[in-house]
């Protein structure tokens, strides 16, 4: 039996097909995994040594492999560790904040140094009693840890200590647009500015977008542009934003429009059938991102 940090034991009933208990492994006590295991156990909470008998055995947790190419396709890769989720950078940020090591925060929250940065490293959910704990041991509030604030306005979290502003090139702009996703378009209406958000498509050096003729977005056509999108790291305090500036146009082509129906990447988020295309093209493109200068 071997397991890693994040696994779960579980402990079967005499009954055929149920568990009797199950916990999360938070610490190992061998380089290989080989037990025991100090395991959190889900009905109580509580943090146990753990000997498993042969009623035990260990769930994994899925893991990503690497595409293996040549010879080697088709034979089991090595798993990947993942790259911090949400919450694991949430956490981090938090703990560094607050001048703590991994060491004395796992202290102060009653839980293995080898746990704590498994949920700061790899992407994980962990139960409320174990967010309760960190939120408490970090002195902030457990919605601020789960993420629970994000349905506030962008730019709440804190300023960096030095913070760093650099202009992106032209390629980098390109390549952050990359080939889809949600910006917002703005142009000048006979009532006044609009800024509309709009699902987008990149092909040809142009950002195309769908919607319905005669509707707000529709009125872009025949208007000088402006095209933004962003992303925003509530998290690090960071982020990047790429504003595109050009006229834009119906498209007419057929072939254009076959090529664009055939590569969307996905159907407009507002639904129904949204048949006028709208070409922005790349005229003027600028960005900026944001960083920290500590880094």
């Amino acid at each position: 039996m071997h397991a890693q940090l994040g696994d779960r034991l579980l402990v079967e009933s005499p009954v055929a097909g149920v568990t009797r208990r199950d916990g999360e492994v938070v610490g190992l006590h061998h380089d290989d995994g080989a037990p025991p295991y100090d395991v959190r156990w889900s009905d109580t909470g509580e943090v146990a040594l753990v000997f498993p008998g042969p009623d035990a055995h260990v769930q994994h947790l899925l893991r990503e492999e690497a595409p293996v190419q040549g010879p080697s396709a088709g034979v089991p890769s090595a798993p990947v560790v993942g790259q911090p989720g949400d919450f694991g950078r949430r956490l981090a940020t938090v703990r560094r904040r607050r001048g703590l090591s991994i060491e004395e925060t796992a202290g102060r929250a009653r839980m293995s140094p080898q746990y704590l940065a498994y949920l700061e490293q790899r992407p994980s959910e962990p139960g409320i009693a174990t967010v309760l704990r960190l939120a408490d041991a970090l002195g902030t509030a457990l919605v601020a840890l789960r993420g629970g604030d994000q349905e506030l306005p962008p730019g709440q979290g804190q300023t960096l200590l030095h913070p760093r502003s650099t202009d992106l090139s032209q390629d980098e702009c390109r390549a952050l647009l990359s080939t889809h996703g949600v910006g917002r378009i703005a142009f000048t209406t006979p009532h006044g500015p609009a800024v509309l958000p709009v699902n987008y498509d990149v092909m040809d050096d142009a950002v195309f977008f769908r919607t319905v003729p005669g509707s707000a977005p529709a009125g872009a056509v025949g208007n000088e542009v402006a095209f933004e999108t962003d992303r925003i790291d509530e998290t690090m305090s960071c982020g990047w934003s790429v504003l595109a500036v050009g006229p834009a146009d119906a498209v007419r082509d057929p072939e254009v429009l076959r090529r664009l129906q055939k590569r969307a990447h996905s159907q407009p988020w507002a639904g129904g059938a949204r048949p006028l295309w709208v070409r922005v093209p790349l005229t003027r493109l600028t960005g900026r991102r944001i960083t920290s200068a500590d880094r």
